[in-house]
């Protein structure tokens, strides 16, 4: 409900409606300049703001026979105005409106994302917290490796999706700017102050220099900022779903009641959330390569970047929008077991403790050399015993690594039975998990 609310808020800002609405929001600026410059009678602006619409209806109809979508746009408005309608669009170019409006259209979008990211990380520094020392283990190529916390993974997310906030706070400084500068941008046909005037009106600044169009390198940089959020994105999703496994199982999306998973196999719980966001992430990221196309236009300009941006940007953002909204969801419904978790972090008999054992035996003058084969040969041993079938627990219920260690004689050489039992405590991967914690969210 929350997703398809999002996403008819999302879908206003790019409907025809918005379009036209932007449109005309900037060519009544435009008056309002004149008129302080002294152009346009005060008679004259005051009817064109409180009286110029359009229809869309006849828009489309005046369309089919200009082939023109602005001029079909200031035909409808002029029908709404007396003789004032000459100075609607006065030392204009078609591109003046448009990509004046277009900054406004992706200005409001841009702010709705953000506010969305912003929600996003709330959620996941909920969730780390929450999490901070529940222990699991981290994996490398998929791998145990050594014990972590779940908070250190969320931590993790969150410390990157700020990354993208960031990001794409710069990317609304690019966008932000206007033009109403003429047909080639030379600024000609009208006062340079003009466009100072109605880029302020406006809430944007004016580009400091443009030609017929506003520089697409401004837009490709934010797809490519919604691109790199959208990786971001996928990577937390990946994850879940990973977690999710049967054989992993250490946590699931929220499975509501009434939910079904399969239509063949009643026992199904799938990801598909997650799934659904690995997909759209495709889609988001697919936009960037068009929008850097768009960016190597011919001369002072030509039109081939219309038509790609009539998708990208709406489909963009509304993509973005949804994509959001749902992983928001769910990260907030995640379902954490910490208690597999615990089994699979003891899953391998103790290896993950080997790093531990290995730093302990140079400070005792072993070489690394010799330290790393002593405790391999032991870590080999215990691959051997879990592909037998072994438990990962002897019958003393201690690890089996730690079993082989201390019946190393060449080890225990060099550490006594205290020194090896110290390496098999969780405590010491956890002591600067605050610090991290400090340096994620209090900076």
């Amino acid at each position: 409900m929350v997703e398809r609310y999002a996403r008819e808020i999302m879908k206003s800002k790019w409907s025809m409606q918005a379009k036209y609405n932007a449109w005309l929001k900037v060519e009544k600026a435009v008056v309002k300049g004149w008129n302080k410059l002294g152009l346009v009678p005060n008679e004259d602006c005051e009817k064109i703001i409180n009286n110029a619409k359009f229809d869309i209806s006849r828009i489309d109809e005046i369309e089919k026979t200009t082939k023109h979508d602005v001029i079909a746009f200031l035909t409808s408005v002029a029908e709404s105005l007396g003789k004032e309608s000459r100075w609607v669009h006065y030392g204009m170019t078609s591109s003046d409106c448009i990509d004046t409006a277009v900054a406004l259209q992706m200005k409001e979008s841009l702010e709705l994302i953000l506010k969305d990211i912003q929600e996003l990380m709330e959620s996941i520094k909920q969730r780390a917290y929450e999490h901070k020392n529940t222990l699991m283990v981290g994996r490398s190529h998929g791998i145990h490796g050594e014990p972590i916390t779940f908070g250190l993974v969320l931590a993790l997310w969150y410390d990157e999706i700020h990354r993208n906030l960031k990001n794409l706070n710069q990317a609304m400084e690019f966008i932000s700017v206007g033009q109403i500068s003429g047909a080639m941008g030379n600024i000609a046909h009208l006062p340079i102050e003009l466009e100072e005037l109605v880029c302020k009106e406006l809430g944007l600044k004016p580009a400091p220099v443009s030609n017929q169009v506003i520089q697409r390198d401004r837009y490709a940089n934010l797809m490519n900022a919604l691109a790199l959020l959208a990786s971001s994105c996928e990577k937390i999703a990946v994850n879940i779903r990973h977690y999710q496994r049967t054989e992993v199982y250490e946590a699931e999306e929220h499975f509501s009641k009434g939910q079904k998973g399969s239509s063949a196999m009643p026992h199904k719980r799938n990801p598909v959330l997650s799934e659904n966001v690995t997909g759209l992430c495709r889609v988001i990221r697919s936009y960037a390569i068009p929008a850097m196309e768009n960016v190597a236009l011919w001369h002072e300009r030509d039109i081939s970047h219309s038509s790609v941006e009539r998708f990208i940007l709406p489909d963009g953002f509304i993509t973005t929008d949804f994509m959001l909204n749902r992983l928001n969801g769910i990260i907030k419904n995640l379902v954490v077991y910490p208690e597999n978790m615990m089994k699979n972090l003891n899953l391998t008999g103790g290896l993950v403790f080997s790093q531990r054992v290995l730093l302990e035996l140079p400070k005792k003058g072993v070489s690394r050399e010799k330290a790393y084969k002593v405790v391999q040969r032991n870590a080999m041993k215990v691959w051997e015993d879990l592909q037998k079938g072994k438990s990962a627990l002897n019958e003393k219920k201690e690890s089996l690594f730690l079993a082989h260690l201390l019946d190393d004689k060449e080890l225990r050489k060099e550490l006594s039975e205290k020194d090896i039992r110290e390496c098999f405590e969780y405590s010491y991967y956890m002591k600067n998990v605050d610090h991290i914690f400090d340096r994620v969210f209090n900076h």
